[in-house]
């Protein structure tokens, strides 16, 4: 029997990776091409709408082209699945011309719209229909901005001529030649446009936010037919995209977040922190947000989300600015050479302190400091407040959620650091595992790709695909005492 592959877009906001997956879930060919940020004064960053769409070709063209260099044949490709880049929007006119730069998802433009909004009370009314707190963060207060500061687009949506869309969005568009303008789910519920309950786009929000006659996308299943393209002629055949959906939700579903009580963490730059909260949404008191987690033709699950402001920015820190180390990869021996913390806490708020506590102006801080400390005290303090922060965010959803945490899924390049790895799963008492691939975003859009096109059943099936490395807590480490003394840093 011939063998059958699928195709994965993940683009990300540093650039895009085509990879192909077998019909067993595994890698066999990955292409990789940067994409260049726009940053500019006062926190605005744009990419050029033209030049994601050419990035994306490019990344397609050169992994099929590495595939058919290893004898195969690009016919063997069944089915595309598209993750991309959350929040990150575009607006375009009927003609299909881009009206503005894409407005990417850390751009803070929209920072004095949102504070009149929730000076004005209305942050209730925006959580209570999309799950979402206001913030330059989410898509729908940028859109304001552009509504009240460039004519062009104002024009447009007065005229009913104003096309809005995520990246997924803006990506099918062109490679249908403008035949589809769909999205998925999880990707609309990112916008703060969209109810999460009534699974709609919110004409009262809409109207408040004074974007009457905006076009908004149809909304689909993440696993669905979205249409079929040639890829700019990468194709003889059309190839069916089968999939498409937010990378974040994209990893939660590549890790096989399936049931409640299931997380996933990304350990980047940050972490982002998606914990299955079942097939109906559930509203936080403690700081996280309610969102899509994933959706196929049978059955639509939530999540809780709560989003850590510093995670490896906080080595980064440390290596560039005070020079503890070469390389990062020498961080978990030197925790490991001390025999605990000798009661140092690092509280990272470099960039303020994300969930739950939402201290966006506070500073970060070393407490504990004696004279038999030394810099692996230092180094040790900063591994651990990864942790530290992980587990705040998981009591905090487990307490919305009504729930307890099962197991934790880890993925991004902190899973490599096993003395973060072990700690987390001391401190939370529960399994932490992590997969053998690093591109869970793309494998998540294969999976669901697949279920579409026939390669995979159903989850039991993807379930049968992937070993994890799965690491078991220490029940003879109490680690009570540690999280006191960081809590207790935390509210100094």
């Amino acid at each position: 029997m011939t063998a059958s592959y699928i195709l994965s877009v993940d683009q990300g906001t540093s650039g895009t990776k085509a990879v192909i997956f077998d019909d067993r879930g595994e890698q066999v060919e990955k292409a990789n091409v940067p994409l260049e940020t726009i940053y500019k004064k006062g926190g605005w960053v744009e990419q050029n709408p033209e030049s994601i769409f050419r990035n994306v070709v490019q990344a397609v063209e050169e992994c099929v082209a590495s595939f058919e260099g290893g004898g195969k044949s690009k016919s063997m490709i069944k089915s595309c699945g598209i993750s991309n880049q959350r929040e990150t929007f575009l607006v375009w006119n009927k003609h299909g011309e881009p009206l503005y730069e894409a407005i990417v998802w850390q751009c803070k433009r929209s920072s004095s719209i949102c504070e009149k909004l929730k000076k004005a009370g209305r942050e209730p009314f925006i959580k209570e229909k999309t799950g979402l707190i206001i913030d330059p963060y989410f898509s729908g207060t940028k859109l304001m901005w552009l509504n009240q500061h460039n004519q062009g687009v104002a024009e447009a949506i007065q005229r009913g001529e104003a096309y809005f869309g995520t990246v997924d969005t803006w990506l099918l568009y062109k490679l249908t030649k403008g035949e589809k303008y769909l999205t998925d789910y999880t990707n609309a519920c990112r916008t703060l446009f969209f109810n999460i309950e009534i699974l709609d786009w919110d004409a009262e929000i809409i109207r408040e936010f004074g974007l009457e006659g905006l076009n908004l996308p149809q909304v689909k299943f993440s696993s669905s037919f979205f249409g079929s393209s040639d890829f700019e002629g990468i194709f003889t055949e059309e190839l069916p995209i089968t999939a498409m959906i937010g990378d974040s939700h994209a990893a939660a579903f590549g890790e096989q977040c399936f049931s409640p009580g299931t997380a996933k963490a990304t350990l980047g730059t940050g972490c982002s922190v998606l914990m299955n909260i079942g097939k109906k949404p559930k509203f936080s008191e403690n700081g996280m947000v309610t969102t899509i987690c994933w959706s196929t033709n049978n059955e639509i699950n939530y999540a809780l989300e709560g989003i850590i402001v510093s995670c490896g920015s906080t080595i980064e820190w440390l290596k560039n600015e005070l020079d503890l180390f070469a390389d990062s990869t020498e961080t978990g021996k030197m925790a490991q050479s001390v025999k605990d913390n000798n009661g140092v806490y690092l509280v990272p708020a470099f960039s303020g302190m994300g969930a739950p506590y939402w201290e966006m102006d506070r500073k970060a801080s070393i407490e504990g400091l004696t004279f038999d400390c030394n810099k692996n005290h230092i180094v040790r303090a900063a591994l651990e407040s990864i942790p530290y922060q992980i587990k705040d965010v998981i009591k905090a959803m487990e307490k919305d959620g009504n729930l307890n945490l099962k197991e934790l899924n880890i993925d991004g390049g902190i899973r490599n650091n096993s003395f973060v790895t072990q700690f987390l799963a001391d401190l939370l008492e529960k399994p932490v595992n992590f997969l053998n691939i690093a591109d869970v975003s793309a494998l998540g859009a294969a999976y669901l790709s697949g279920l579409t096109s026939g390669l995979f059943r159903d989850l039991e099936h993807l379930k049968e695909l992937q070993e994890c490395h799965e690491i078991h807590p220490n029940r003879k480490r109490s680690m009570e005492t540690n999280y006191e003394g960081w809590l207790k840093a935390v509210k100094r």
